[in-house]
């Protein structure tokens, strides 16, 4: 390809993700602080991107890895301003060798079921968003944990506790992935698949592949999420044809995230058929299960469709698949979820107030995640864009994020 194929090709790719955002060239060029002009001459392939670190202020606007734009460069990991309460600490939670410590010490007999409860808490510390509280709760189990797994107990004994050392681990990384912190998220999903080889426990292994392919999506690494979301799917499917409703229901979440990561990489007709198997799977074990904190049933496949549309741009089908929607009946980490979702399908149509009313609601629901997510700082931007001038609720939520009004 020459560099004027080349450039042209990433203009039409810029113009396409700037469509998809719903943002026209002007307001586009005001995010970038750039003129309408430079934008158009961009998308055209007249002008030449000619500096790594504009062509990373181009990506971050679209949303989209820098590896989407340029196939030579590097994948940059977003970059949040500011920190959530809790993040610090669980990233020392992480780098304390809790398990050395374990090993070199004289470890006492574990009180499982305390641990057990300590575990429950911990997820739903997580769900509701507390991570503050989490961190500090998990300063305490996680030494806890590690020491019971080295003491002299049975071996069910010792089986059970690296499965609660696995799901500790979990709630870990399902933290630190809503905080926008995918490299520590990465670090406590590697140590929960380990614990959970060690419980020889395949499904927890399976939900840690699940988690995984959470944290490799949320760092936009979304053919990674696809090569693990998938291979895991399909090692469950001699378990889940069985009819083992766990393995089942795994097989059904693994296959959400495989199509949301092809929502992401832009393949519509795979994200569609992975939601259609999605469904199937859900409709065999039907709504009230929760297996290894996935959340998997029909509710929360319909969940999906609106995300899985919204990230390939189609915001009507977003918005009507929405209307059938109740997402009550699940944890207000997945109904946050479903509200950014919801602001970026209005916010791809232009409609602001609706995008606003849905980022408020978010705000409501979980204060923590709407200020951790940045996928919520991007929507916002992009309303302050559309928005001239922005209404003084909207300006709020811009000053709360950090995100600055421009001037088209």
């Amino acid at each position: 390809m020459s560099a004027d194929d080349y450039e042209k090709a990433l203009g039409r790719k810029i113009a396409r993700h700037r469509k998809r955002r719903g943002l026209s060239q002007k307001e586009f060029a005001a995010l970038l602080e750039r003129s309408e002009a430079w934008i158009s001459q961009v998308e055209r392939g007249v002008r030449r991107i000619d500096r790594m670190t504009v062509l990373e202020k181009v990506a971050e606007a679209l949303d989209i890895p820098v590896a989407e734009l340029a196939a030579e460069a590097p994948i940059v990991a977003s970059v949040v301003e500011g920190e959530a309460p809790g993040a610090s600490r669980l990233r020392m939670v992480l780098s304390t060798a809790h398990s050395l410590r374990a090993v070199l010490g004289q470890s006492e007999p574990p009180d499982v079921p305390a641990l057990r409860d300590g575990v429950d808490r911990a997820w739903s510390l997580t769900h509701e968003g507390n991570y503050a509280d989490l961190a500090e709760l998990l300063e305490g189990l996680v030494p806890r944990l590690e020491s019971g797994t080295r003491a002299g107990v049975s071996d069910d004994q010792r089986a059970e506790l690296f499965r609660l050392l696995a799901a500790m681990y979990h709630t870990c990384s399902a933290a630190l992935a809503n905080m926008g912190e995918p490299e520590a998220a990465w670090i406590a999903v590697d140590r929960a698949v380990v614990a959970a080889e060690r419980a020889g426990d395949p499904l927890l292994m399976a939900a840690g592949e699940f988690r995984l392919s959470i944290v490799f999506i949320g760092a936009r690494h979304y053919g990674q999420a696809a090569q693990v979301s998938g291979s895991a799917a399909d090692a469950l499917v001699p378990l889940a044809e069985t009819g083992q409703p766990e393995a089942v229901a795994l097989r059904g979440a693994l296959t959400l995230q495989r199509a949301l990561a092809a929502g992401r990489l832009n393949q519509a007709d795979d994200a569609y058929a992975h939601l259609r198997q999605a469904k199937e799977l859900a409709e065999r074990i039907g709504e009230g299960r929760n297996d290894y904190h996935t959340e998997f049933g029909p509710t929360n496949v319909a969940l999906h469709e609106v995300a899985v549309a919204v990230d390939l741009g189609d915001a009507g089908v977003a918005l009507r698949a929405a209307q059938a929607v109740d997402p009550s009946g699940l944890s207000l980490e997945r109904q946050a979820r479903f509200g950014i979702d919801l602001a970026k399908a209005h916010t791809q149509r232009r409609q602001v107030n609706e995008a606003v009313s849905a980022l408020v609601s978010v705000r409501q629901t979980l204060p923590e995640m709407f200020r951790a997510k940045p996928a919520v700082k991007q929507v916002v931007s992009d309303l302050m864009a559309m928005s001239q001038p922005p209404s003084d609720q909207l300006r709020s939520l811009a000053a709360e994020l950090g995100a600055p009004e421009r001037r088209a």
